[in-house]
């Protein structure tokens, strides 16, 4: 009999909103008057699924393997790092069960785009859409999400191997 051998991660990150930036949440563009600031494009959605996967890998986080002291990640696309995570955790044998993640912000709504978003996600991991699930809440006001001046989200990731 064949043991696999499952595990699970989790991720956060938070971004400041700015002006001067586009939003990109999920590798979509949402029309919207700040972005979020940050090395890379920020897409706060996608860097916590990083850190999920990383995590349940036992590879460390997105700030390893991204620095933001490197001018390789300035303004890089999050769905191209994302590839380069699911790369790495199929090249140590893993297969990615699911991911399921919540983006915490007040505004915009994001339930038009979440579809492509998972497409989007989905894609750069070699996965199927069903395995991607995307949720979004408001902070109901409070705290830094609530007044407005910073998006953040949460992320898990169950990884098999065997």
């Amino acid at each position: 009999m064949v043991v696999s051998e499952y595990r699970s991660g989790i991720g956060y990150d938070v971004h400041p909103l700015t002006t001067g930036r586009k939003l990109i949440l999920g590798g979509v563009c949402l029309p919207y008057e700040k972005g979020l600031k940050g090395h890379s494009d920020a897409d706060v959605l996608v860097h916590a699924i990083m850190d999920a996967i990383l995590g349940a890998a036992g590879e460390g986080d997105i700030g390893e393997h991204f620095p933001d002291t490197s001018s390789e990640y300035k303004d890089a696309s999050s769905i191209r790092l994302l590839k380069y995570v699911g790369q790495l955790v199929a090249q140590k044998g893993f297969t990615i069960v699911n991911v399921d993640a919540v983006l915490l912000a007040e505004e915009p709504k994001i339930k038009p785009y979440k579809n492509e978003m998972g497409v989007n996600i989905a894609g750069a991991l070699g996965i199927d859409l069903g395995r991607v699930n995307i949720k979004a809440t408001t902070n109901e006001g409070l705290g830094f999400v609530g007044a407005k001046e910073g998006m953040a989200a949460y992320a898990t990731a169950s990884l098999c191997k065997g």
